[in-house]
């Protein structure tokens, strides 16, 4: 323990300096940490860091998907609900399904249960890398909302693939009818026990006298009541996280304080950037016991790169091919529905673009770790080095080749900036800071104005949401004030979730909104 605990405080570290080369050099950072990753497994004499396959899920998939769901714009996934459904599990099985046949016939040993597995763990793109890409370059923000609700969907689809193929793998056979059952109780199953335990979280969140770290305590270990309770009644643990998650999100402003919103923040955007690294590092730290079981196998190294870079065209080429399809398929049944500007340019590059956003990332590298060493009766798991060592370089070219050249691509061809932008941003978050202008300044004179007639401190209350100007003296807020400016605040929240419901107004400008004005009750607390 005293060897192994100062090596994991320097892989934080190594964490926390990766993200800082990365920030200084404007890439994303998963890329410099899957680079930190190979670079580690070169270094010898490092201590083993072994974790047991059946927690792998367990550790990392529960926190990684409730922060995904909470960070969603749930109004965007309902507006582009059918290309978001699309690209999450018709994409995804057809991905999946290309990468069985194509490894069936091309690598020795690989069956088409095996080629399913290993579909199933490279099919989903990964969120953090996308957005951690794509921040460095200007795209519509309904685009992003596509690719976020795709990789929050498709994380479920794709590990629903990965549980049937592990079973098929195991038991050699495969029972359609057992399946479709099956499918349908994760699927539903899974849904609902999430939603069940969502809404008992926000009541115990609500009733019970909770504070800040107390609500965030809570926070961290509810998804992984929400996985654990679901896996044991053999449903989806994935869906049961993300449809708890979304239910709470949604709920956010009901059952937690201000300080709690503001401090959880900060606090889960910490602990998944370490556990993304950590899973990063962890696969670097297997990378020579893979090679080493390579060998063993009689695969050379040259001979295992190049079996992940015909995977990666696989996967490639599917998301591109399945982004025509969706395109044509749009053009054909629902053209109401296609973006007003449809100039060649825009149709041609607008598929590439969006099938080139598929990078991998954390959750496939969970997931092959997650496959067993061995069966119930002590046999070794077929081609599990080979599944590991392939997941990690599609992974690597990815973030790499794809990670790298998106933003140049999208800046060359210059079709991203019209695909779905139909509104302007400025204009209206100039309209909704004059509408909660107003709607400040009307409260205040219509709920106190008489009450408070003449009030030195009422009068620089409201001077304060007339002029918007910010005072330097702050004695004259005595606690009577302060209730009221508190209430006046919660007004505002009020006013921005009803406007939330327009849908041609993008709800992260709302958040960000809200995000404001719980910083402005914080900064009032501790006068």
């Amino acid at each position: 323990m005293h060897t192994i605990l100062p090596f994991l405080l320097a892989m934080v570290a190594i964490i926390v300096l990766l993200n800082m080369w990365a920030t200084k050099l404007k890439i994303a950072y998963p890329i410099l940490l899957v680079v930190g990753g190979l670079l580690i497994s070169f270094i010898p004499g490092l201590p083993k860091v072994k974790i047991d396959p059946n927690l792998i899920f367990f550790i990392f998939l529960p926190p990684l998907l409730f922060e995904a769901a909470w960070s969603i714009s749930f109004k965007e996934m309902k507006k582009w609900w059918r290309i978001i459904g699309s690209f999450a599990f018709l994409v995804v099985f057809f991905t999946a399904l290309s990468v069985a046949l194509v490894t069936n016939y091309l690598i020795p040993g690989f069956t088409i249960a095996i080629g399913f597995l290993l579909g199933g763990i490279v099919s989903p793109p990964d969120a953090v890398s996308t957005a951690a890409i794509t921040k460095f370059v200007k795209i519509p923000k309904s685009t992003a909302a596509i690719l976020e609700g795709e990789s929050l969907l498709n994380d479920a689809s794709s590990l629903i693939i990965f549980r049937f193929a592990l079973v098929t793998v195991g038991t050699g056979q495969f029972i359609w009818q057992d399946a479709a059952g099956s499918f349908l109780w994760m699927v539903i199953g899974g849904a609902g026990i999430g939603l069940l335990l969502g809404w008992v979280f926000v009541r115990l969140h609500k009733y019970l006298p909770t504070d800040a770290p107390s609500d965030i305590a809570l926070m961290l270990i509810e998804p992984y009541f929400m996985y654990w309770i679901a896996e044991q009644v053999h449903s989806s643990g994935v869906l049961a996280v993300v449809s708890g998650g979304l239910f709470m999100s949604a709920r956010r402003l009901v059952f937690l304080s201000s300080t709690s919103r503001i401090r959880a923040f900060s606090v889960w955007e910490s602990f998944i950037f370490i556990l993304n690294g950590v899973v990063f590092l962890i696969i670097g730290l297997e990378l020579p016991e893979i090679r080493d079981g390579l060998r063993s196998q009689g695969i050379p190294l040259s001979t295992a790169i190049g079996y992940g870079l015909l995977v990666t065209g696989v996967l490639i080429a599917a998301r591109i091919i399945s982004s025509y399809a969706a395109m044509f398929a749009t053009l054909i049944f629902r053209p109401s529905v296609t973006p007003a500007t449809r100039s060649k340019r825009t149709l041609m590059f607008m598929p590439l673009l969006l099938g080139w956003t598929g990078m991998r990332g954390v959750v496939s590298l969970a997931a092959a770790l997650a496959i067993p060493l061995t069966f119930d009766n002590g046999k070794a798991f077929p081609q599990r080095d080979l599944i590991l060592f392939i997941t990690f370089v599609v992974i690597l070219l990815t973030l790499l080749v794809q990670g790298l050249t998106l933003p140049s691509i999208i800046k060359r061809t210059g079709a991203f900036g019209f695909i779905f932008n139909q509104e302007n941003e400025e204009t209206v978050k100039q309209n909704m800071k004059q509408g909660l202008k107003q709607h400040s300044y009307q409260f205040l004179k219509n709920k106190y104005d008489n009450e408070l007639n003449g009030h030195a401190g009422m009068e620089k209350l409201l001077r304060h949401w007339e002029e918007k100007s910010k005072a330097s003296d702050d004695s004259w807020m005595n606690d009577q004030i302060k209730t009221i400016f508190i209430e006046m605040l919660e007004s505002q929240r009020e006013y921005l979730t009803a406007l939330n419901k327009d849908p041609a107004i993008n709800e992260e400008i709302i958040r960000h909104q809200l995000y404001q004005i719980d910083l402005e009750e914080e900064r009032l607390r501790i006068i």
